[in-house]
């Protein structure tokens, strides 16, 4: 028998919004997020489609595929864990990427895929799935806080870039795309609907 986890809801709050205007995907903070089947117009991660990289090795390098990973969503909670498991006052969500950040939500960054976000002003966003930490988001924070570099100036290399893989692990957020379009505020509150779950064994 496959053991079955009845559907449910979990309620939340957005804490802050961030965009991603430059060449890379660091963010910052903005007075409301104005969303488009695209993801958020102007943003490093915007598009309907985007290329494949090294989180899909079925593909060639540079495949054209679905943009599943429009927006980056984190938690406040978590945030506050991470940092000092880096030996850090304070893990802004920009350094990082993120697009969201949302609080109140127990262990976000293990809502399953599928799961879907209700804003209280109109957008719907569908969770694609976990957002593993790597070296490079960790290599942001060394290079914002001040910490030594790696090897040859290389910050991806630094001994807080690997720090950041570990005090992040589970606990670094998801990524999500746009069902329906509109603007999410800071202050409004999110709806996560989870739905039933069960493992494929």
């Amino acid at each position: 028998m496959i053991e079955k986890v009845p559907a449910r809801k979990v309620t939340g709050k957005v804490s802050r919004v961030l965009k991603a205007e430059g060449k890379d995907f660091a963010s910052a903070p903005t007075d409301q997020l104005e969303l488009t089947y695209e993801g958020v117009p102007g943003d490093f991660h915007s598009g309907l489609t985007r290329l494949s990289g090294g989180r899909e090795p079925w593909y060639t390098r540079g495949t054209e595929m679905r943009n599943e990973r429009q927006i980056s969503i984190l938690s406040e909670e978590e945030l506050a864990e991470i940092a000092p498991a880096m030996g850090i006052d304070v893990l802004e969500p920009g350094w990082i990427g993120a697009n969201l950040v949302l609080e109140s939500i127990p262990n976000m960054s293990y809502l399953p895929p599928r799961t879907l976000l209700f804003f209280e002003g109109g957008v719907t966003l569908r969770i694609d799935g976990y957002n593993a930490p790597c070296r490079l988001a960790g290599s942001r924070v060394a290079e914002a806080t001040g910490a030594e570099p790696g090897p040859d100036g290389d910050y991806t290399r630094s001994d807080m870039a690997l720090a950041f893989k570990d005090a992040a692990k589970m606990k670094r957020g998801l990524v999500a795309w746009v069902e329906r379009e509109g603007t999410i505020r800071p202050g409004e509150g999110v709806t996560a609907r989870i739905w039933e779950q069960w493992i494929y064994a």
